[in-house]
């Protein structure tokens, strides 16, 4: 019993000549697994002279770190953590982990079968192989450490310029410096790009950006969010007019009350005027209870333009007002009638003095015109604030 609790506290040594032996090969032992790392793997001979110094110094410090091991291996954790430690910060970003493996593993064999040589006799042997096996063990854990550690870091670097980026685009930042941020977080700038807004719904803002981005995910679009106090602001990459309800989807990722998504732009480059009109409707969208969810800002025009909005009455005027005068006088004059009469056609017509089948040809032309079907009840609101926005702008010199 005695005698086994002290090999565990004074574990086998190896002698002082092996030592010497394993410290004075230890540069050719570094030089020579970046020579076989060059042979056997042709992504690592194509790297830059820079790159692969870099790596030399990594095992260079390894082998040091083995050696320093070999004299009290009960410091095996902290001196490999050491020697990824001391690595090129950046090393992670042009080494992935897997190939990082792939050099520990031939620097490893290489070990194997250079080391047991230089013991003096048997039980040397076992031991500098039993070294090996449980110091190359230390090594791959302080590599994936150091590689999650490096992930995490990029992760919250990442969340940042996101923010940043949307941040920009809520302001209308510059589009060179907006672009810039986005192509790094790999955002392709001639996608199209729709923005929605909305009440992010709990407190936990990474929850609520991991849910929104598993949904764009599951639909194939990438996405840029953030989350500003009350509000959810989400870029939406892609086309929207697709059949497919990718921003019903999108808007299942809100909290609770509507979602407003702006229009679809070209590109990121115009996408402050898609969050522009989502958050103007998210301003007014409370003047339409019966809003869909989401909802989109040009159908809240009407509550925008009655909340202020110079933009919607401009829209407004343009899609609706302008059209309906420039085509002539009956047409006006028709959907005024109808509106008065509260949309009953017969009366409409008997005002006029026309057969109802006209008051029909004309109602189809002005949805043709507008895309606004004076039947239905909510088109029928927005013709007849357009109308009324029109007005007050001519009557203001504005068109």
């Amino acid at each position: 019993m005695t005698s086994s609790k002290a090999k565990e506290e004074h574990p086998p040594q190896l002698s002082a000549r092996t030592m010497r032996k394993i410290e004075r090969a230890s540069g050719s032992l570094a030089t020579a697994s970046v020579s076989e790392m060059e042979r056997r793997l042709p992504w690592f001979a194509r790297m830059p002279a820079d790159q692969r110094a870099s790596v030399l110094l990594l095992i260079q410090n390894g082998v040091a770190g083995f050696c320093e091991w070999l004299h009290d291996r009960q410091q095996a954790i902290r001196l490999t953590a050491d020697a990824f430690r001391s690595a090129p910060k950046d090393i992670s970003r042009w080494v992935s982990l897997r190939q990082t493996v792939e050099l520990v593993r031939i620097a490893l064999e290489l070990f194997e079968g250079q080391l047991p040589e230089m013991a003096a006799n048997d039980a040397e042997r076992a031991l500098l192989m039993e070294g090996v096996l449980r110091y190359g063990r230390e090594i791959a854990f302080s590599a994936a450490t150091s590689y999650a550690a490096a992930a995490e870091a990029r992760g919250a670097w990442d969340a940042r310029l996101e923010a940043l980026v949307v941040d920009g685009i809520v302001r209308g930042d510059p589009e060179e410096s907006l672009l810039s941020r986005a192509a790094a977080l790999g955002w392709d700038p001639a996608l199209e790009a729709t923005v929605l807004v909305g009440n992010p719904g709990g407190e936990d803002p990474p929850a609520i950006i991991y849910s929104v981005r598993s949904k764009a995910a599951r639909a194939s679009r990438p996405v840029l969010l953030s989350v500003q106090g009350s509000r959810l602001v989400v870029v939406l990459g892609g086309p929207t007019e697709t059949g497919e309800d990718v921003l019903g989807r999108i808007a299942e990722g809100f909290g609770e009350g509507p979602v407003v998504a702006g229009p679809t732009v070209a590109s990121l480059s115009e996408a402050h005027r898609s969050a522009s009109d989502a958050l103007s409707g998210l301003r007014a969208v409370v003047g339409w209870p019966a809003a869909p969810r989401p909802v989109r800002s040009l159908d809240l025009l009407p509550e925008r333009a009655l909340a202020g909005d110079p933009e919607a009455e401009w829209q407004l005027v343009d899609r609706v007002a302008r059209p309906l005068e420039d085509a002539g006088g009956a047409l006006l004059e028709t959907v005024d009638a109808f509106l008065e009469v509260g949309g009953v056609l017969e009366t409409c017509a008997k005002r006029l003095f026309v057969h109802p089948n006209t008051v029909r040809y004309r109602l189809r032309r002005v949805q043709e015109m507008t895309g606004r079907n004076a039947h239905d009840a909510r088109d029928a609101l927005v013709l007849r604030v357009a109308l009324s926005v029109g007005r007050l702008a001519r009557s203001r010199g504005l068109w």
